[in-house]
């Protein structure tokens, strides 16, 4: 369902750095975090997201989740913006 979800988005911000961007700007609606991801990478935007009440969805793997997004390599955080 997560992937769908994303899959089928219209507004994504793809990659660690434009997630934290876009959620310090305040337009993220949903974070997908893959849990095969770095913690030491991931940590951030989770609690970034935690603070500012923002719903994070954890996936099972950045594969999927960057093919979920259209592209070929993984992803690491994925965020739906308004």
């Amino acid at each position: 369902m997560s992937y769908e979800k994303v899959s089928q988005a219209s507004n994504l911000i793809v990659g660690t750095k434009q997630t934290v961007r876009a959620l310090k700007s305040g337009h993220v609606l949903e974070v997908f975090v893959a849990a095969d991801a770095d913690p030491r990478i991931t940590e951030s935007i989770i609690h970034t997201a935690k603070e500012m009440d923002i719903p994070i969805t954890m996936v099972d793997s950045m594969k999927k989740l960057g093919k979920a997004c259209g592209i070929d390599v993984g992803a690491t955080t994925v965020a739906i913006i308004q």
